[in-house]
């Protein structure tokens, strides 16, 4: 079979997890890949990164006690790791002798005994890492040249963990693939840009962050690195994963692996559970401080019909055929009583009347739990073309840690923000990040509460907020309702205002006038011309 043709092409995104040696690194593996779907060899990659990056970190520090044996230390005592939060590895499990068999025929099966010996070592792993590289369909000289290939990158090492290069490569790869896979990359890879916005904007520091449908666990990995970067000036200490707890659910099996994954590689616990959010509810009692998510869209079925009596429906039973408002009401029946929530859904959401939405709507926004939404650019995501917008919700919009904005809702329209990455995909940069999110502090903002010490403190220097045409503008219900409780911000914000030109109207006729009757006569002059043209060829009469 020839192999498939290669589509996708390395982001030089600015947000992305792009500085250069991984666009090299993919392009290689992506190379090796042949005719497999990239579905199936997303997770063939994956599990060798993981597992190279263990290694790693297991064989650095074995070195150091091996020469601290003559104080006491045993650089065989599974123990002695686990205490500095690095994974045991077993003898047949670590990277050169992995290494000094990638040759061999039976590499697939040894590969697979090495991820079997590390669940068996460690509990927090079991049924998390891909067992089938020695199936027939593995080309298992490509699987050698893998290995080969991902000898040459330190990732687990003391100074390639401070660099995060493991998870630069391995946001990049999700990315790759789920670019690869189009609509199915949508189920495991929301756009790093999204993922920033919607946590620059809530400032998850402290608290139960949680996400019903959370994926390859991008949201909890971007809260992470918010609070990391933000350790010195937040209040915490530094202590930033001691501050949040994490909570998530993710019904797809191997979309499940791969967010246990990707949080154990960054050393981040979580409470990741299996099962559909809607009929399996695994953290039911849960009162979440922030909740962000990318639920799929417009899904037609989820079993409605089995939940239209469900005590989440508290402002309306869900149309059987759209997903949307179960989702919007199973994320409001999770938030704590001064809990915030920011997450993706189709821009039908905010203006859709159909099978009861616009009446669930209409209850959400009266009982005043809508706090700000925005309309975001088209081509951002790669698993769908539909228009998208962030929902932001506040269980209670005068709890003191901002200013009182009941009976307010904030409207920002981006969509002309962004860069095209490529022909087909768009990103919202860093800047249009930082603007959006200082437009809706600033709109909120009178008095914060520090993180840690949760007593008030001044407002940091913030701009006044000030509506602006054809981007933002606060609105109070009681225009929502004259709207027919439609949320979409084009409907508030109005147009772009017009910059003047200083050129007095009785001038900029005259001129323009003159300019036109120029026109008209060059436009005569090539009429004229055109027809001399085709009698000369015999196509017009005269």
């Amino acid at each position: 079979m020839p192999a498939r043709s290669r589509t996708t092409k390395p982001q030089n995104a600015k947000n992305g997890a792009i500085l250069g040696f991984e666009a090299k690194l993919w392009a290689t593996a992506d190379a090796l890949r042949g005719s497999m779907d990239a579905a199936e060899y997303k997770h063939v990659v994956l599990g060798l990164i993981f597992l190279k990056y263990i290694s790693d970190a297991f064989v650095e520090y074995h070195a150091k006690l091996v020469t601290d044996r003559s104080q006491g230390a045993d650089p065989e005592d599974p123990d002695e790791y686990r205490a500095k939060n690095i994974f045991w590895v077993p003898p047949e499990a670590r990277w050169p002798y992995l290494k000094a068999r990638a040759k061999q025929p039976t590499i697939g099966k040894l590969v697979d005994d090495a991820m079997a010996g590390i669940e068996r070592d460690n509990p927090s792993l079991k049924s998390v890492l891909p067992k089938d590289y020695a199936r027939p369909a593995l080309d298992k000289q490509r699987l050698g040249q893998l290995i080969d290939l991902v000898t040459n990158i330190q990732l687990g090492d003391d100074e390639s963990r401070s660099k995060d290069i493991l998870g630069r490569v391995y946001e990049y790869f999700l990315s790759q693939f789920a670019s690869a896979e189009g609509k199915k990359g949508g189920e495991f890879y929301t756009p790093r840009c999204i993922v920033k916005l919607l946590v620059e904007m809530l400032e998850p520091f402290k608290g139960r962050v949680y996400d019903p449908c959370c994926g390859s666990s991008g949201m909890f990995v971007q809260s992470i690195e918010f609070i990391e970067a933000h350790a010195k000036g937040n209040g915490n200490k530094g202590k930033a994963k001691t501050d949040i707890a994490i909570y998530g659910q993710e019904s797809n099996y191997t979309t499940w692996r791969l967010a246990r994954m990707n949080l154990a590689i960054r050393g981040i616990d979580g409470q990741i559970a299996h099962g559909d959010s809607f009929h399996n509810d695994r953290h039911p009692d849960l009162k979440a401080d922030f909740i962000l998510a990318n639920p799929p869209f417009n899904v037609s079925d989820w079993r409605g019909d089995l939940l239209k009596d469900d005590k989440r429906w508290k402002y309306g039973a869900p149309p059987t055929g759209n997903a949307n408002f179960a989702w919007v009401q199973h994320m409001i029946y999770h938030l704590a009583p001064a809990g915030l929530a920011g997450f993706v859904l189709a821009n039908g959401s905010m203006s859709s009347n159909q099978s009861g939405e616009g009446e669930i709507r209409k209850n959400i926004i009266e009982a005043d739990l809508v706090d700000c939404m925005v309309a975001l650019p088209g081509q951002l995501f790669y698993s769908t073309q539909i228009p998208a917008c962030l929902w932001f919700l506040a269980r209670d919009k005068n709890n003191g840690r901002f200013r009182d904005r009941r009976g307010e809702v904030l409207f920002l329209d981006v969509r002309k923000l962004g860069r095209m990455v490529d022909r087909t995909h768009r990103e919202l940069t860093d800047d249009d990040i930082a603007r959006i999110a200082a437009t809706y502090h600033a709109w909120r903002a009178k008095r914060r509460l520090a993180p840690e010490a949760q007593t008030e403190v001044p407002v940091p220097v913030m701009p006044q907020y000030t509506d602006v045409p054809g981007f933002c503008k606060s609105a109070k219900l009681e225009e929502i309702r004259k709207h027919g409780h439609v949320l979409t911000p084009g409907r508030y914000v109005g147009a772009e205002a017009q910059a003047e030109d200083g050129e007095p109207f009785d001038e900029k006729m005259k001129r323009l006038t003159s300019l036109l009757e120029e026109q008209f006569a060059e436009s005569a002059r090539l009429e004229k011309k055109i027809r001399k043209n085709l009698k000369e060829l015999g196509f017009e009469k005269g």
